[in-house]
């Protein structure tokens, strides 16, 4: 079933307007009396298709609840910016996997250093991503992206977690000697092509991060997100 996402409904009705609507009724060629299945803030909203016109389509919502496909952490992605377009395929595999939050951020060994202007150029495309990825794996939110932070920044807002983490090539915890919670908020930071300088690394554990370790094998800054992320929803039962 086609997904979308939507602000709440007002009075059991959803309006579709713009290229969603031009989606569903020229794209998908979907007809009066079809459903549609759209999302608002991890609820469901499952919907059938009442009228067109030709840049709107109005739905009835039949029932609601939770979105069976979200994880039952929020967790968030420090990631410190990569070269060329690495940052946008770890949108897109990071949302498919389930998570909330990504936060970019300047580090000392950060070779691309985007100035907030250039940033916002992108942000719009970086917010596409996701959520055609949410869409395609059939998340009931929308991961949010944040505007770009200085590394300080970033540790500064790690705070707002119950569990933080800190992935750091020259050792710490593995993850599976770590106790997550099943509910709950957990952050993870992760650099850049050069990894961290041991400043960082102190910093944030000073800051209350865990230190952990994926093993002896070096892997990709485009890769490393995704493993993470991976391991951390499969820890907390939600793969």
């Amino acid at each position: 079933m086609p997904r979308f996402f939507t602000d709440s409904p007002a009075d059991d009705l959803i309006k579709v307007t713009g290229s969603d609507a031009r989606h569903i009724g020229f794209s998908l060629r979907m007809k009066v009396g079809e459903k549609i299945t759209f999302c608002h803030n991890g609820t469901d909203y499952h919907t059938v298709i009442e009228s067109f016109s030709e840049n709107e389509v109005l739905c009835r919502v039949e029932s609601s609840g939770p979105s069976r496909s979200e994880p039952s952490i929020s967790l968030t992605l420090y990631q410190a910016f990569p070269k060329q377009d690495k940052l946008e395929s770890i949108i897109q595999k990071t949302t498919e996997l389930g998570i909330a939050r990504i936060v970019p951020f300047i580090s000392a060994r950060c070779i691309a250093r985007p100035d907030e202007r250039s940033y916002s150029k992108k942000y719009e495309r970086f917010r596409k991503i996701a959520e055609e990825a949410a869409k395609q794996s059939g998340r009931g939110i929308l991961p949010e992206i944040s505007p770009m932070m200085s590394f300080a920044e970033a540790v500064k807002d790690m705070e707002n977690n119950d569990i933080k983490l800190f992935c750091y090539e020259n050792g710490g915890k593995r993850l599976n000697d770590i106790s997550l919670p099943q509910t709950g908020k957990i952050a993870v930071m992760i650099g850049s092509e050069g990894g961290f300088e041991r400043a960082e690394a102190e910093y944030a554990e000073a800051s209350g991060a865990v230190n952990i370790w994926l093993g002896e094998r070096i892997l990709r800054c485009e890769t490393c997100p995704v493993a993470v992320t991976a391991i951390i929803m499969a820890l907390t039962g939600n793969m």
